[in-house]
């Protein structure tokens, strides 16, 4: 009888311990077996990157039909050319908000001069909230990125409203140019509004407009993600990687509230030739909604080569109401983007073996505290954990698998920390049934 009994008493221990140790599992593949999707490949072939998480969007012809967006999430698209999209996004009477378009033609397209993308938002009433346009630098194709956005203005009523509001993509292709579809990244983003008046929306009048002296130190091997999703963090330095004609690679660079970016780049001599290449090399720098801020390119002949991009204000609120797109683009703090095109015209004369190019990054000016937000900056912020993987040179989709492990981490050890109670609640009544 206390043989049965002990058996009883067992059985039912033993599903207490099955149960924990599911538990355990359960927690362990939540975590482990995270959508694939959220963290993007890079492109080995020097095709783009695109988010691994986006998920399939038709723009429509008519706003009336467009489909709805949702705030923080990626969307792929596709626009043919000359193509006029809608799509939709239903906002509030507080949170400013953001819609970005990364246009990705084909590999090695030809691009004719004006060639680009327009991004504009629009009320229910058809006014003009907020746009940009983004023509490609050179006579050939290259992913390119532009924003539009609702940007709630003191004593303004245009576009305050709650309601639809509609994104309208456009793409202009002049004859000669690439004729296929080009493939778009869409990314919403919102942005809280202020729990007190920001203070004074007029910007100062004196501000550090020289480039300050190159970093020291030497330059160290960092080479870039290919794609925004994927791109590889710098800090203050001197990078240094190698780049084949065509491609396209990109950075990405913490900048708080009150600093200012400086970015400059050299390419390498080679000895393959000394053919003259106009716009070999093209500059860009994206804000952290994916909102083009400067663009630049230089021209190349065999000897080693720089530019600069233009000294930009300090990141700061009253930014956006500077009629200057590019300032009005220095808006909030977080990841800045940068990227570096190598024309396809190099392989011509100088072959398709890539060329030495070290980018050289600034950042200047203490950091300030961040405007009184009336919630969680999200993304429009510099957190310590983003000077730490700017410092190792962690790419952005290591950094999430980073945040993300320690999630898990902390799950395993909640889990883990059950197991070990049930463990030890199953050896005690083992003890007294014997």
């Amino acid at each position: 009888m206390k043989r049965q009994r002990g058996t009883g008493r067992g059985r039912g221990t033993a599903a207490a311990y099955g149960r924990a140790a599911g538990a355990l599992a359960t927690a362990l593949c939540a975590g482990l077996a995270l959508p694939g999707g959220a963290w993007a490949a890079a492109g080995g072939d020097g095709a783009y990157a695109f988010d691994g998480a986006a998920q399939q969007v038709t723009g429509a012809v008519s706003n009336l039909d467009a489909a709805r967006l949702k705030a923080g999430q990626t969307y792929r698209s596709t626009i043919k050319k000359d193509g006029k999209l809608y799509y939709r996004v239903d906002l509030d009477t507080k949170q400013n908000a953001y819609v970005s378009v990364v246009a990705v033609p084909r590999k090695g397209g030809k691009a004719t001069y004006g060639d680009g993308i327009k991004v504009s938002m629009q009320d229910g009433s058809n006014s003009q909230c907020g746009y940009q346009t983004v023509s490609f630098s050179g006579a050939f194709t290259q992913p390119i990125a532009a924003y539009a956005h609702r940007t709630i203005e003191p004593e303004s009523t245009s576009c305050t409203q709650a309601g639809a509001y509609y994104v309208l993509v456009e793409r202009d292709s002049k004859d000669g140019s690439d004729g296929g579809d080009w493939d778009l990244e869409i990314r919403y983003l919102t942005e809280p509004g202020l729990s007190k008046a920001p203070g004074p929306t007029a910007l100062p009048s004196n501000w550090a407009s020289g480039t300050p002296q190159p970093p020291t130190g030497g330059p160290q091997r960092r080479d870039g993600g290919a794609g925004f999703t994927d791109a590889t963090s710098l800090t203050q330095g001197e990078w240094r990687t190698d780049l084949a004609p065509g491609r396209t690679v990109y950075y990405r660079v913490p900048v708080d509230w009150g600093q200012q970016l400086f970015a400059s780049a050299e390419l390498g001599s080679s000895p393959a030739g000394d053919a003259y290449v106009s716009n070999a090399l093209v500059l860009s720098l994206e804000n952290p909604a994916r909102g083009h801020v400067d663009q630049d390119s230089m021209t190349y002949s065999g000897d080693p080569a720089t530019m600069a991009l233009d000294p930009e204000r300090p990141v700061a609120y009253e930014n956006r109401f500077a009629s200057n797109d590019s300032t009005s683009a220095m808006r909030f703090a977080g990841w800045y983007y940068l990227s570096a095109t190598l024309s396809p015209e190099l392989a011509k004369d100088y072959g398709d073996k890539p060329l030495p190019l070290t980018l050289r990054v600034n950042i200047t000016g203490q950091a300030k505290p961040a405007p009184p937000y009336a919630g969680p900056a999200g993304v429009f912020s510099v957190t310590a954990d983003d000077r730490d993987a700017a410092a190792s040179g962690q790419s952005a989709g290591e950094a999430e698998r980073s945040g993300t492990l320690k999630i898990v981490g902390a799950a395993g050890i909640g889990a883990g920390s059950v197991l070990l109670l049930g463990l030890g609640a199953w050896w005690l009544l083992a003890r007294r049934a014997g």
